[in-house]
């Protein structure tokens, strides 16, 4: 996500804190802004655990697997 973005978010907090607060407009830009930043980094989180293998007790190196699937074999 640019910086651009997180700066309006960050602006859109302070106003939405402030007496004047947000018109209907800056909100729905807030919700979408949070949204797109939320899955920004949801997706860089999934990408980071698809690529995390950790060794067991025997040396072997194993892909960390996701809830419920089981371990390729």
């Amino acid at each position: 996500m640019e910086q651009e973005k997180i700066d309006r978010i960050n602006a859109l907090a302070r106003k939405a804190k402030s007496p004047e607060g947000l018109t209907d407009e800056e909100k729905v830009e807030r919700a979408a802004l949070r949204q797109e930043y939320i899955n920004a980094v949801t997706g860089s989180l999934k990408a980071q655990l698809d690529n995390t293998y950790f060794v067991d007790e025997h040396g072997n190196k194993k892909k960390l697997t996701r809830w419920g699937e089981k371990e390729p074999t």
